[in-house]
């Protein structure tokens, strides 16, 4: 008994490591969105589903989760990356890129959509003014995670539709700031009163806590930024993953020192992180507890919706989650056909951004606590919400079926005026290591306007050149799960420019595995060492030691009186042969 006390809730954690390491390959392996998965089973092993028999069947309390206390601290946690993963997507140079669909369309689609949710709570005279403003918000956002996820398994992430969804999605998590002030505003003013008194406390609220973001932004940036720099030169994972922990926990705890969300103070460090030359270092140090940590949020979630409001009133459930879907898929279609889209696909970006958001979860339980929603009202809220997201794969479906049947050519669809805008970030070289060779690589092509990217293990060299603007990122391109982040599969090509000779063959092999396609040219030691390159699947291989000796030989033949053109020749020659030569099986010596 002592043991228990000494370590609360062992039964529900563990329950949830077995469910999760049951159901998370499962789910990739049917091919079924794993919010959902992760919505559906703990709605069924929630104090709501199963949990409701535990009482009468006792060894049925080992395999649910009759109260949801027992995972509620651990899924704050999930919270807390959920909100540092959203805010680590939004940086200030991919927001700027798709400036206009980002703050144009996905501006409009927050206000059009909180306007006619919230205008249709009024008129439904069952609500006052601030709780179909606050609910109109909220149901105007859509899940990011669930969405995203749809688009990766369509192959349909780099497609116009999916750049312009994904837009419009970084705004909503914009968004997520005002609203959550707004909140706490409202909470503070009680709600109660005089209506122009309530108003004058709430944009003092929203001013106090305006004023703790921006001091905490600003001195957290410097801070966070001296921290990382000055430790990643240890290259520790574990120190990595302890600065990451410290940033995320650190300026949570600050934001609710301040009387912020602790999930805003989250958003805020990933935010922070997202404007630095380590921000892919970090994604790639969350992503193996990403999964596990949005798997515990979205099963709590799930443990909160009571299966009985919906045989209570199951008409009305089904009316509100059809008129949720309809106003949104309605507003960000119109919105995508006036971007340039095709009805069709218009329509299926409509469709699947049609339900509600993971953080309606998050927002809706601090409106509760703060006396801003009434707790009844805050749970049908939760509930629509969740329902949508069920529907969400099938609306996908339904979608993409439109869209197809619409866009009868691919062509068309690529040739869409906004595809280039949508693309920006995309189709740039990568370049692996940023020593003398990177760098003059970099300045060539940026006298002749080509896009680049760039991977650098020297933390006070890459701190140096991001601060003058260059896309010059910390990380080792030898491992490929870093160059997924910046898309290498579409690069042009991949340039290895590192020193280590045992780091570029590790990193070819890596590359060419999981990039088959891409050219890939690569910097050699010497003759042995550009063989082994060659070998290992580079397609072209620059070894120092020769182009030193040819460039020097080609001076001294036009010093002797050769003409140029034919000293070209000469060089290519030997070029050429060089090349076949690295093809040709070593001779044992």
């Amino acid at each position: 008994m002592q043991e228990q006390h000494a370590f609360p809730f062992l039964r529900e954690i563990l329950l949830f490591l077995v469910l999760s390491g049951i159901l998370i390959p499962t789910l990739q392996r049917l091919r079924i969105n794993q919010v959902v998965g992760f919505l559906a089973v703990g709605t069924l092993v929630g104090p709501f589903g199963l949990g409701l028999l535990a009482s009468d069947i006792p060894w049925l309390a080992f395999l649910t989760f009759p109260r949801g206390e027992g995972i509620s601290m651990l899924a704050e946690i999930g919270v807390l990356f959920l909100m540092f993963m959203i805010g680590l997507e939004l940086s200030a140079a991919r927001l700027w890129a798709m400036r206009r669909w980002v703050f144009g369309a996905g501006t409009a689609q927050v206000v059009a959509s909180a306007v006619l949710i919230g205008a249709a709570l009024l008129l439904s005279r069952q609500l006052d003014t601030q709780a179909a403003v606050i609910i109109g918000l909220l149901l105007s956002l859509s899940s990011t995670a669930v969405v995203m996820q749809l688009l990766a398994q369509q192959q349909a992430t780099g497609t116009p539709l999916g750049q312009a969804t994904f837009a419009i999605l970084m705004l909503q998590d914009l968004a997520v700031v005002p609203i959550l002030l707004l909140i706490g505003a409202l909470g503070h003013g009680g709600g109660a009163g005089d209506g122009d008194g309530v108003a004058m406390l709430a944009l003092m609220t929203l001013a106090k806590a305006a004023a703790a973001i921006a001091l905490i932004y600003l001195v957290g940036g410097r801070v966070v930024h001296k921290l990382f720099r000055s430790f990643a030169e240890h290259r520790q994972p574990d120190v990595f993953m302890a600065l990451i922990l410290l940033s995320t926990f650190g300026i949570a705890g600050l934001s609710a020192a301040a009387g912020l969300s602790m999930a805003l103070g989250a958003m805020i460090a990933g935010l922070l992180l997202a404007e630095t030359e380590f921000k892919h270092e970090v994604e790639l140090m969350v992503e193996p507890f990403k999964g596990l940590l949005m798997g515990l949020f979205f099963m709590s979630v799930g443990m909160s919706i009571d299966t009985r409001q919906v045989l209570d009133a199951p008409l009305l459930l089904a009316a509100c989650v059809a008129g949720l879907v309809l106003v949104k898929a309605a507003v960000v279609a119109v919105l995508l056909r006036a971007g340039g889209l095709p009805w069709g696909r218009a329509v299926e970006g409509g469709l699947l951004l049609g339900q509600g958001g993971e953080f309606a979860f998050v927002a809706v339980g601090y409106a509760v606590t703060s006396q801003v929603l009434d707790p009844v009202l805050g749970g049908r809220v939760m509930l629509v919400v969740g329902l949508t997201l069920f529907i969400t794969p099938m609306l996908a479906r339904l979608g993409r079926a439109i869209g197809d049947r619409s866009d009868s050519s691919r062509h068309a669809l690529a040739a869409s005026q906004d595809e280039h805008q949508l693309a920006s970030a995309r189709g740039r070289i990568v370049i692996a290591g940023f020593g003398r060779v990177g760098q003059q690589l970099a300045k060539l092509l940026g006298e002749q306007n080509i896009p680049f990217v760039a991977f650098e293990c020297d933390a006070k060299l890459v701190s140096s050149l991001h601060a003058q603007g260059k896309p010059v990122y910390f990380g080792n391109a030898s491992r490929p799960e870093l160059l997924r982040r910046v898309h290498a599969g579409e690069a042009p090509a991949i340039v290895l420019t590192m020193d280590h000779p045992g780091s570029a063959l590790q990193a070819v092999r890596g590359i060419r595995r999981e990039f088959p396609h891409v050219p890939l040219f690569v910097r050699s030691r010497d003759e042995k060492h550009a063989r082994a390159l060659r070998l290992a699947g580079a397609s072209v291989v620059v070894p120092e030691t020769l182009e030193a000796s040819l460039q020097l030989s080609a001076f001294v033949l036009e010093a002797m009186g050769l003409d140029e053109r034919l000293v070209d020749g000469i060089v290519d020659h030997e070029r050429d042969l060089f090349a076949a030569k690295l093809l040709e099986p070593e001779r044992p010596a």
